[in-house]
């Protein structure tokens, strides 16, 4: 088993022989649990919040997954909160150690490509955080390049595995909701004050709210309906001083339907999450997923109540009953974002399918560029696929 031979996880692991026990015996079941194969161990590359938040504590609650190594490139935060794990100030210094097998980039948007290249051209799999890129040239040419290497690529987009996107999921299966005439998708928030020194803050590719939240709202609804015949984007900025897009409003076209895709920071009674009508009912679900509240707060992901929504949270389905309505909660779905990097994992050591397609990806982008391109000429514009 590649094992951490750094000075630092030595001298942890002579110093509490206990930990030397618990090491052999967690690594050798997690073995056994993956019919022998290796730990995956993993190197993140990133230590601001989707670092912090999103990634590393997620990677070390999955089994066969090792947190190996963390790029932060100044600071000691990353050393702080896992001292066990080696902290390389470089892509080079991380790239050094050869037993680490897949990269995760969760840097802000306009390094996604460079880092993803290279880490791929080094011979490792890769997860990239949402968006995959910031335009659908680049995410052509990293889809090509880990095909002609054989390596697994796959992008972040952690809200598929949302408990309240599963409740969607499940009503629409089951045919509870019939025909859908119209579905609707919001991130309400209220953040007025413009953050001085963030990146998304600033005008620069990739940066803007478009880059930040879309991708998750374009991209479930292309799993729940595929990709629009056509997208009418309307990206603009509420607050005064704002030098980015922090609000946009966004149509894709279905035969029969249309899906409202909507997000704004100037929110301060949030909308619902989700609307959804169809020609036997109406779902209805206010509030997010509480995985990310708990991640904020350092809860465990796996320990009691993850990803469990609250009674009061649950959406409500509504039905014509006769001449009169009937109304009924609908008990919101767990959601899981451990899922994604069990995926993961099991694409790695077993060649199973991703659960995140690149080239699903790759769509996500490409309706980003479409919809920048309606708001920016103000008109709908026809679907078209990214040029290979």
């Amino acid at each position: 088993m590649a094992r951490d031979r750094s000075p630092s996880r030595e001298a942890s692991l002579r110093s509490n022989p206990l930990d030397v026990i618990f090491d052999f015996l967690f690594k050798n079941h997690v073995r056994e649990f993956l019919g022998g194969n290796e730990m995956v161990r993993v190197g993140l590359i990133g230590f601001g919040f989707a670092g912090q938040a999103f990634h590393a504590p997620i990677i070390r609650a999955v089994p066969g997954l090792e947190l190996a190594c963390i790029l932060e490139r100044h600071g000691s935060l990353a050393q702080q909160k896992y001292p066990d794990v080696r902290i390389a100030r470089s892509l080079e210094d991380l790239l050094a150690d050869e037993h680490i097998q897949l990269c995760v980039i969760a840097t802000p948007n306009a390094f996604h490509f460079d880092l993803a290249q290279r880490c791929l051209l080094a011979g490792r799999d890769v997860v990239v955080d949402k968006p995959f890129t910031t335009n659908s040239q680049d995410a052509v040419q990293l889809i090509d390049l880990a095909e002609k290497n054989g390596r697994v690529l796959t992008v972040y987009q952690n809200r598929r595995f949302d408990g309240d996107f599963f409740t969607v999921q499940k009503l629409l299966a089951s045919d509870a909701l019939g025909r859908v005439v119209a579905y609707e998708s919001h991130f309400d928030r209220f953040r007025p004050a413009i953050k001085d020194g963030a990146w998304r803050e600033r005008p620069e590719h990739g940066s803007g709210i478009l880059f930040d939240l879309s991708p998750h709202l374009f991209d479930q609804a292309m799993v729940l309906f595929g990709p629009p015949l056509a997208i009418d984007g309307d990206v603009f900025s509420q607050r005064e001083g704002s030098e980015v897009d922090d609000a946009f409003d966004v149509r894709f076209e279905y035969p029969g339907m249309r899906a409202y895709l909507r997000a704004s920071v100037m929110t301060v009674a949030p909308g619902p999450r989700f609307v959804v009508h169809g020609t036997k009912g109406s779902f209805v679900k206010y509030g997010l997923d509480p995985q990310e509240a708990q991640l904020r707060r350092g809860d465990p992901p796996g320990g009691p109540n993850w990803g469990e929504d609250p009674e009061s949270e649950w959406g409500t389905l509504t039905r014509p009953n006769g001449d009169s309505l009937l109304t009924e909660k609908i008990r919101t779905e767990a959601g899981d974002y451990r899922e994604f990097y069990a995926n993961v994992r099991d694409a790695i050591a077993e060649g199973k399918p991703l659960a995140v397609p690149p080239r699903e990806a790759l769509r996500t982008v490409r309706a980003i560029e479409l919809a920048q391109q309606s708001s920016r000429e103000r008109r709908t514009i026809p679907w078209s696929d990214a040029e290979s």
